[in-house]
Order: C-alpha cells, then sequence, then structure tokens
C-alpha cells in the first residue's frame, strides 16, 4: 500500500463520526472519541514523515483537519452545548486555515497572494459562523465535511451547503457593486481604470491609476464598504 492510499484510510477514520441518537452530555463516549481521533492523528502524522518539503508539510496539516473534524463531530454529538461546539467549530477552521496556507504554498506571486486572501477569508466566515451558533445543517458552513454525516442530517448540509454558495455568489456580486458605485463617487477615482472582484467578501482591486495616493485611497474606500472583509491592492502605477 502506498503512502498517499494509507494517509486516506487514516484520515477516513479519523473523520468517521456520525450522528446517530445518542443522548448529549454523554461525557465517556465523547472522551472515547477525542481520544480515538488524537490516537489517529498521531498514526497520520507518523505517515507524513516519508514525505519531505511541503509535501510533508500539507500531510501533517491534512492530519489536523482529520483530527478536528473529528473532534467537531464528537462534540456536537456527546456535548453539543453551544460554547463547547463553538470552541470546537473555531479549532477546526484554524486547522483548515492552516492547510490551505501550506497549499499556497505550491503556488508564487500573484497567483499565491489570492490563494492566501481566500484562505483568510474563508477562516474568517467560519469563525463567524461558529459564534452565530448555527445548527447541524450549517456544518458545511463551518468547514465540516458532509460526507461525515448520515441520513437526514447529511442531506439537509448538503443542501445546506448549494445554497450558502449560491447566497455567497450573490453577495460577492452586490459587494463589487457597491465598491465600484463608491469609486465612482469620488472625484480622484471616477475616471480610473479600476476593476473591482469580489471572493467570499474579499476585495480584489486591479488596474492602472497614476499614482500611490489615488491607489491607497481606492483601497480605503472598497474597505469601507459594508461585507468586504478584506482588500487586496494589485492596482498598478502607469
Amino acid at each position: 500500500m502506498n503512502m498517499n492510499k494509507l494517509l486516506f484510510l487514516v484520515l477516513a477514520g479519523a473523520a468517521s463520526a456520525t450522528f446517530a441518537a445518542t443522548p448529549a452530555h454523554d461525557t465517556v463516549a465523547y472522551k472515547a472519541a477525542t481520544n480515538k481521533a488524537t490516537a489517529e492523528y498521531k498514526t497520520a502524522k507518523a505517515a507524513c514523515d516519508a514525505q519531505t518539503g511541503n509535501a510533508k508539510d500539507i500531510c501533517e496539516e491534512q492530519a489536523k483537519v482529520a483530527r478536528a473534524t473529528a473532534e467537531a463531530n464528537a462534540t456536537m454529538q456527546f456535548k453539543n452545548d453551544k460554547k463547547s461546539i463553538e470552541k470546537a467549530r473555531t479549532e477546526l477552521a484554524d486547522a483548515q486555515y492552516g492547510l490551505s496556507k501550506e497549499q499556497c504554498d505550491l503556488q508564487t506571486g500573484d497567483a499565491k497572494d489570492s490563494c492566501l486572501t481566500t484562505a483568510k477569508s474563508q477562516k474568517v466566515a467560519a469563525v463567524n459562523a461558529a459564534k452565530a451558533g448555527k445548527d447541524t445543517a450549517d456544518m458545511a458552513q463551518t468547514g465540516v465535511d458532509c460526507g461525515t454525516l448520515t441520513g437526514a442530517d447529511k442531506a439537509s448540509c448538503e443542501t445546506r451547503s448549494k445554497t450558502a454558495l449560491a447566497k455567497d455568489a450573490v453577495a460577492d456580486t452586490v459587494i463589487t457593486t457597491k465598491v465600484k458605485t463608491e469609486l465612482m463617487a469620488q472625484p480622484a477615482l471616477k475616471s480610473l481604470d479600476v476593476k473591482v472582484e469580489t471572493n467570499n467578501g474579499a476585495v480584489v482591486l486591479s488596474g492602472f491609476v497614476p499614482s500611490k495616493a489615488e491607489a491607497d485611497k481606492a483601497v480605503d474606500v472598497a474597505r469601507n464598504v459594508k461585507g468586504v472583509t478584506d482588500v487586496k491592492n494589485s492596482l498598478r502605477i502607469k
């Protein structure tokens, strides 16, 4: 069995918790589930030693995500209180952000910057969703894999995920329009060739401006638009 298959099996095991009808606040069951997640994490991490460089880093971050996923599932299944769920989902968001950053290291230049910006905005969205205290059906928005669920929970998670993606697309379109409108309202900026793109609330400004002052002004305008989580300045001085 090659290392990729071994790692896949280990990670799959770590994320295999289901939502059967189990009483909340089952301390014994929770402890058993988290101990299992920790043990499988150690096995997965050890398997990463066969790799080197960025591949090893990604492998180790994948193991962390699998552990955080299993622990989040255990928390919602056996503890099921708002504070514990928020903490577990936040830790999962942190783990996924760590993995995303390592994956972004495979890229260079603007592509890497854009990758990191997207990863950051996704983490912010996941943490905000955790703080909002959404129910099990909202797991897709906080990063929990719908594939780890069963039955009605899985179907609800998948449906909610598709709905969330559609809403995000609409929200991004609205933000892009608002940013463009605000830029046009600025006398020093309305005639400039500034392009605006939005992904999960993160705005990217590109195009050409006469000086750094105009570039800075455009960034400030975009940053103050409601719904914007981050602004990446890709404007060039002509």
